[in-house]
This record gives structure tokens, C-alpha cells and sequence, in this order.
């Protein structure tokens, strides 16, 4: 795409239930600028957003002690989001939710309640009440973080067999079948795969090779790199690494994870540091190289995200309430900000909508 050719983008936020909450915006494909067009309320906290495979309908989560998810349908022209429907997702807190390749489920991750829901997606695009909740069980070993499970997050693999759900509580990831005959989340064969104690596990992106994945760990700030095996849906673990310059010794965590749709890199954000970490990956093993580590020019950016083709990345920093717009280098993958800075309050998760 190229100048004057544009993207539809959502950003969810934290806020009150009657307040402006999610965003619609419109990007440039060629320079990365960013245009609000509409601003919606989103109910209690819409801070992650899921987008259906057919481009016409938004999911949010509204991360209060009552979880609920909420529904819109999308107008693809100009980018207004009219609500369809909210029911309780299941649990408490809910902090992240995914969207199976077959759009018919919406997959969510409960961080206080301690649980992951399936609901379903009815003709419409609402979104029913939910058909399975999973308890978590377990601890770990940080006094503060880790005495009961926290699921932060849950995303569907490469085949949409099995869902990913990273326990900070736990230092687990557990894998789940996904029954979509049933609409029920059962426990995979592989089970739980343990992570170093103390890592805090938070969210998992898979390489487009459909060889390796890649886990961010909150509470150490490491990045850990698996083999993935799709006939199992198995994760061996290969290495982790920090998220962090050798010589930064204040206090950091980590946030989100994406491999750029090259499979070259890898890019990583550090609350309190508030920097991206970039690495580049072994075409070989996919092991990681940190690259560098540059400021998000803001302030604890919660997530960030990489337009279509991945020549742009936006990052959300939440306590400066701004995202702000990176050029990614093709060669190198090496970030440039671009100057272009839209304000929104608290932005917590930003998602794509791919030109026609």
C-alpha cells in the first residue's frame, strides 16, 4: 500500500462505563499517520480488543470485578462502531480476549478471577453467554504476584487446534483443545508447560513458520523462545533472554509480544523502562539477538501493535495517554519515530482492520 491508502484501526482504553472508551482511527498505509474518526463508550474498562475474521464486528473486555464482554459491528467505510450486545464473560477481571480463526468463539483470559471462558458468536456477530469457564490452579514463588493464578492472556495456535494461556500466577502455560462442536476448552495432552520460577508469563506470539513461539514474561522481563510442535501442540523450550540492556538496573515489566510479519524480528515492550525491545531472530533455530532497546517516547506502554505489512509500529503508552507511530526499517527492522502523536486516555490495546 502507499500513500493516501489507509487502515482502519480500535484502540481500547481504561475508563468509566459512560465515558468515551474505544477509539476509531485511521491510519495512513504509506507514512503512518493517524487520524481519530470515532470514539464510542465501551462499558467499564474495554482495555483489550478482538477483531472477527470477517472485519465486521469488535470484542471487547471490560476489565472490572463484574467482567463482561462487549460486542460492536464495525462499518467498514467509516470506521463507527455501533454496540450490538455485553454479557459476563465468566470471572472476574477479565484482561484479554482472542477470537478463533473460525469465528464462532470468542476466547477470554480471567487475571483476577483466575479462569479462561469460551463464549459463543451468534449470526449477528453478538456474543452469548459463556459455554465453558476453566478454573486455573497453582502458585509460584513471588510473594506479591504469584499466590493464587493470574491467565493473562489466551490465543489460538498457528492451526487453531489448541489456545495458548499464560498464567503470571502460575509460571505455566496451559494448553487447551478447543471444541468448537461443544463450545468447551478441554485440557490438552501436553498439559502445562512450566516456565523458570518467577518469569510471570503474560503473552505468546508464534512465528509465522509455525516452527517456534515466542513467550514475554512480566515480572523478570525476559522473553522465552519454543520449538512448537503442531501435531501435539507441544512447546519445548529453546532459550530466554532479557528484555532489558545489560547496564539498566531500575524497575521494569513487561508487557506485549509480536514477531513482525517478516519473521525476521521480534518486538517486545518494557513498562518503566518504556522502551521496545528489539531483537532479531536465527533464520535457523529462532533463537534471539537483542538488537536494541528504543523509548516508546512515552510513558508504560501497556501494548503496542504493527500495522498489516509491518512497516509501522504504534506504541500505547498508557500513563502519557498517547500512542505514538515508529517507521520500521526494512532492512534492519530498526525503529524511527515518525513524529506523528495521537492523544487518547490511557490507551491499553490497539488492533488492525487490513485495507480491501
Amino acid at each position: 500500500m502507499t500513500d493516501g491508502d489507509t487502515y482502519l484501526a480500535f484502540v481500547g482504553t481504561y475508563t468509566d462505563a459512560d465515558t468515551d472508551g474505544i477509539y476509531s482511527l485511521r491510519v495512513d498505509a504509506g507514512t503512518g499517520d493517524v487520524e481519530r474518526i470515532d470514539a464510542v463508550p465501551g462499558g467499564q474498562d474495554p482495555s483489550f480488543l478482538a477483531l472477527h475474521p470477517d472485519g465486521e464486528h469488535l470484542y471487547a473486555v471490560n476489565e472490572a470485578d463484574d467482567g463482561r464482554v462487549t460486542a460492536f459491528a464495525v462499518d467498514r467505510g467509516s470506521g463507527e462502531l455501533t454496540r450490538l450486545n455485553s454479557v459476563a464473560s465468566g470471572d472476574a477481571g477479565p484482561c484479554h480476549c482472542s477470537v478463533d480463526a473460525t469465528g464462532r468463539y470468542v476466547l477470554v483470559a480471567h487475571y483476577v478471577g483466575g479462569s479462561v471462558s469460551m463464549l459463543p458468536i451468534e449470526e449477528d456477530g453478538s456474543v452469548g453467554e459463556p459455554t465453558s469457564v476453566v478454573d486455573h490452579e497453582g502458585s509460584s514463588v513471588d510473594p506479591d504476584r504469584q499466590t493464587a493464578p493470574h491467565p493473562h492472556s489466551i490465543t489460538p495456535g498457528p492451526e487453531n487446534r489448541f489456545a495458548y494461556v499464560p498464567d503470571l500466577g502460575t509460571d505455566e502455560v496451559v494448553v487447551y483443545e478447543l471444541d468448537r462442536e461443544a463450545g468447551a476448552l478441554h485440557p490438552s495432552d501436553v498439559g502445562a508447560v512450566a516456565v523458570h520460577p518467577g518469569a510471570g508469563p503474560r503473552h505468546v506470539d508464534f512465528h509465522p513458520n509455525g516452527r517456534w513461539a515466542y513467550l514475554i514474561n512480566e515480572l523478570d522481563s525476559t522473553m522465552t523462545v519454543f520449538a512448537y510442535d503442531a501435531d501435539t501442540g507441544g512447546l519445548e523450550e529453546i532459550e530466554h533472554v532479557s528484555t532489558l540492556p545489560a547496564a539498566f538496573d531500575g524497575e521494569s515489566y513487561t508487557a506485549d509480544v509480536h514477531v513482525h510479519p517478516s519473521g525476521e524480528w521480534l518486538y517486545g515492550s518494557n513498562r518503566g523502562h518504556d522502551s521496545i525491545a528489539h531483537f532479531g531472530i536465527d533464520p535457523t533455530d529462532g533463537r534471539l539477538d537483542l538488537v536494541g532497546c528504543p523509548s516508546t517516547r512515552g510513558e508504560w506502554p501497556r501494548n503496542f501493535a504493527l500495522d498489516p505489512p509491518g512497516a509501522h509500529l504504534f506504541a500505547e503508552n498508557r500513563e502519557s495517554d498517547d500512542v505514538v507511530v515508529f517507521d520500521v526499517d526494512e532492512d534492519t527492522g530498526g525503529l524511527a519515530a515518525t513524529g506523528h502523536v495521537v492523544e487518547i486516555p490511557e490507551p491499553a490495546c490497539m488492533v488492525f482492520l487490513p485495507g480491501e
